[in-house]
């Protein structure tokens, strides 16, 4: 039986604890309380924090500090971080709403997710819309937030062949999880909808518009209005 948290090591100048197996909201707590009590902490020789679903990823100088040394140090921290006792109150992260138009040439795979649910496009949008999605980390592209939370009823596994163009503003599904391709990239995800609200600019501060533990919810909106937008 597997016991969590636990620390293992990664290479010779990094640690991963790791905190469950599944994406869950409390799960996903743990790793940026984790995350936030080392920052807070002061941590010596600490270089880096990247965290995941399900685990936080931790680098440090090897010349400056042992795995030992830093696995004590991390070993206390977590007796600090705490599951909030109600998650879903205690949300705390921004909640920004996404305009979107779902099907047609904006969502060429909403059809598909349908037929592959068993339900109509129109379930599949409303499905999809009525819930507020959790950022859980950032990665794969600039920008490119993966959401957490969506119901099984219209989860989906990922296109046998990913296309080489995905347009930016995309709106994606890929199994359990839905995201925003920030930018035109490859991706194998199944495209339901798009939107035109900018999610990277290089040139901004910050460059992303979504950021981890934030919240999003996704608003059907037609594509008349998507235009004036």
């Amino acid at each position: 039986m597997k016991s969590y948290p636990r620390i293992k090591t990664v290479g010779d100048s990094a640690l991963v604890v790791e905190f469950g197996e599944i994406i869950d909201l409390s799960v996903n707590y743990q790793v940026y309380g984790l995350a936030e009590a080392i920052e807070v902490a002061r941590v010596r020789g600490i270089t880096g924090l990247i965290p995941t679903y399900r685990s936080l990823l931790i680098e440090y100088d090897a010349l400056m500090v042992s795995f030992q040394e830093i696995t004590m140090v991390v070993e206390k921290v977590l007796h600090q971080v705490t599951e909030p006792a109600n998650v879903i109150d205690e949300q705390g992260g921004e909640l920004l709403e996404i305009p979107v138009v779902y099907g047609g040439k904006s969502g060429p795979d909403l059809v598909n997710v349908a037929e592959y649910a068993g339900i109509s496009t129109e379930e599949v949008i409303e499905i999809h819309t009525s819930l507020v999605y959790r950022v859980y980390m950032l990665g794969f592209l600039p920008g490119f937030a993966y959401l957490g939370g969506m119901d099984n009823r219209i989860a989906c596994p990922r296109l046998e062949t990913p296309r080489i163009r995905v347009p930016a503003g995309s709106v994606g599904i890929a199994e359990s999880q839905t995201g925003i391709y920030p930018v035109e990239s490859p991706g194998g995800w199944q495209l339901i909808g798009y939107t035109p609200v900018p999610l990277f600019n290089h040139a901004s501060e910050p460059p992303v518009a979504l950021h981890a533990g934030g919240f999003v919810r996704f608003v059907s909106t037609g594509l008349e209005k998507i235009k004036r937008i």
